[in-house]
């Protein structure tokens, strides 16, 4: 098994999603330890552009043959793109989930919620914890 990567530039939740601010916008994906668990992914649903969800709110779903999990929104916030790829090769998050395959990018509404979230050594043991 490959080892899992976990960036220590980002910000995480208990819900395996991971954000990193950049200028005024946020991009938000879903983790390594997220896309390992659920293995092949096969559909994800994600929110239309103009879309406004507060933190821990879901915004879209992402399946796999094994099974289905909500995405939440790590800090409150407006859409402002979808990654359209996804939509098409939900395995690209299988394949690069930090990278190409972001989900959504939003214009944070209270940056300061970004504290409330893990950084990476918190979520590096909270994975453990979970085996």
């Amino acid at each position: 098994m490959a080892e899992l990567k976990y960036p220590s530039d980002l910000k995480y939740t208990k819900s395996d999603e991971w954000i990193k601010v950049d200028g005024g916008e946020a991009v938000v994906g879903v983790t390594d330890y997220a896309q390992n668990a659920l293995s092949d992914l096969v559909y994800v649903e994600l929110p239309d552009v103009g879309a406004s969800f507060k933190q821990d709110a879901s915004f879209g779903t992402v399946e796999s043959v094994k099974a289905a999990s909500d995405l939440h929104m790590p800090i409150s916030g407006s859409v402002i793109a979808v990654n359209k790829d996804l939509l098409d090769s939900p395995e690209k998050i299988n394949d690069d989930p930090y990278g190409t395959a972001w989900l959504v990018r939003i214009k944070p509404d209270n940056i300061a919620e970004l504290n409330s979230l893990m950084d990476v050594t918190a979520y590096k043991a909270y994975c453990d914890e979970r085996g």
